[in-house]
């Protein structure tokens, strides 16, 4: 490991550990002596590496690139709300490759590819590693219009959080509210906010 751990990255897949030169049983046996950890079958970290904000939240990006972290895992990101996530929530465009993981806990959803970009971002989950994300304003929104799923006190409680933060922009929710078809039950909530 030691020669080549300048080569790989702090999280890696098998691909990329293969692309370097290393064979399958060196993973193993690298992690059986604790020089890596598997996070989730295929990815890896480096034991030298410095401690990841988000595990689960990297080893499933590392699985499914092209998802994105959404609903109530967003709103913990985003200090959306104090629920405790049992899975990781991940959304992944229509009609797209659905990924299957086990581990760590995941919960796929399936949102329109036609708005699937709409409010994306990222967020540092390990020093220098970034995962896609939605932004606080599409978090909410998807709340709302999940609210059926997660409940309206979670959705209204995030939305209340959301207007505290400092530089909050309700005009933002009602743009994204109305590229998901949410507008009324979003401005609905917004002017209740309002009249607290």
């Amino acid at each position: 490991m030691r020669a080549m751990s300048d080569a790989l990255p702090a999280t890696f897949t098998t691909k990329v550990a293969r692309s370097l030169g290393a064979h399958p049983r060196d993973l193993y046996a690298w992690r059986d002596a604790g020089e890596i950890v598997e996070m989730s079958r295929g990815v890896f970290r480096r034991g030298d590496a410095l401690p990841a904000s988000y595990p689960d939240a990297l080893a499933v990006a590392h699985r499914a690139p092209r998802a994105i972290v959404c609903c109530l895992t967003a709103a913990a990101v985003h200090e959306l709300t104090d629920e405790l996530v049992g899975s990781l929530q991940i959304a992944v465009p229509k009609g797209g490759h659905v990924p299957k993981i086990d581990y760590p806990p995941t919960v796929v959803f399936r949102f329109d590819p036609d708005s699937f970009d709409l409010g994306l971002s990222a967020f540092e989950a390990a020093p220098g590693e970034q995962v896609r994300v939605y932004d606080a304003a599409r978090t909410v929104v998807d709340l709302m219009r999940l609210r059926h799923r997660f409940g309206e006190p979670i959705a209204h409680s995030a939305l209340y959080r959301f207007l505290a933060t400092p530089g909050a922009r309700p005009a933002l929710l009602l743009d994204y509210a109305q590229a998901l078809g949410v507008f009324g039950p979003v401005r609905a909530a917004l002017d209740i906010a309002s009249a607290r």
